[in-house]
């Protein structure tokens, strides 16, 4: 059981996106990138959703590949490449990044090779096995490559919000609308209570109505505090570069890793821990 996150990215971008949402997220994109080189870098984004952080590598310069699960987000990707008025043409691998045969195809479409930067934001939380989603992950990069991600933060509440979200994706659309009319109000005020900040202000050109459908159907769920990947993500050979700390309790981690050049890790190695 998954939540339909193509076609919430597609109502998204058809609805809700605007050039002044897109300078916010070239604004956090230029924040979250700054010192890494990305002309003429590979690029990969892994879970691109609505495609605006693969569009907006590309228009740095990158050359970019895209993996998602849900075919919705393809449609997805052309709705924002049209608000960006630039091509939606990419190489695009649909499928698990749990899976085998989608790594393989990403090392396809890139000669066979690892690439340089690989991006997943808000991603590998939600595929059900989160610490071999970050494995896979970490093995697609190039030695002295970045690997930015983006995790929900270990926070009390997580288990309740777990079953929240599960009891949300088994639900009826009517009860799914009731959820989202009760907690919207919640949202708001609890987003507002923790930063003493307009809680309709949002990050990387995001809309505070898609966000809080994403947040409360988004299952599978599973979080991770700061030390814990790290720590992680060490015994694969990475260091951590850059770190931003999530704007609320719930929200996400952004990490910036660099891969050295003296760890392997096996396709088919375990995950570890």
């Amino acid at each position: 059981m998954q939540f339909d996150f193509g076609k919430n990215w597609i109502a998204f971008s058809r609805r809700a996106l605007t050039p002044e949402k897109v300078e916010l997220a070239r604004r956090d994109f230029a924040r979250l990138f700054k010192g890494i080189e990305l002309k003429g870098k590979s690029f990969l984004d892994i879970g691109f959703g609505q495609g605006l952080s693969l569009l907006l590598a590309r228009e740095a310069g990158a050359d970019v590949f895209g993996n998602d699960i849900n075919p919705k987000c393809s449609e997805a990707l052309a709705v924002t490449a049209s608000v960006l008025k630039t091509s939606a043409k990419a190489p695009l691998v649909i499928g698990s990044i749990l899976e085998d045969q989608t790594m393989a195809s990403l090392l396809e479409q890139n000669n066979g090779h690892g690439f340089d930067i690989v991006h997943s934001w808000g991603v590998l939380h939600h595929t059900g096995d989160m610490k071999t989603a970050i494995r896979n992950a970490a093995s697609l990069v190039v030695d002295n490559g970045y690997l930015i991600l983006a995790i929900y933060n270990r926070h009390i509440t997580g288990p309740i919000w777990r079953f929240i979200k599960w009891l949300f994706c088994k639900s009826p659309r009517f009860i799914q609308v009731t959820f989202i009319g009760i907690l919207y109000p919640v949202i708001v005020f609890a987003k507002f209570a923790v930063t003493r900040k307009n809680p309709f202000h949002q990050m990387r050109g995001m809309d505070f109505f898609f966000n809080v459908v994403d947040w409360v159907g988004g299952y599978p769920y599973e979080y991770a505090g700061k030390d814990e990947i790290i720590e992680l993500l060490s015994l694969y050979g990475y260091t951590i570069e850059g770190f931003f700390a999530a704007q609320v309790p719930t929200g996400c981690n952004e990490f910036i890793f660099k891969k050295s050049d003296t760890k392997r890790i096996p396709a088919n190695a375990a995950p570890i821990g």
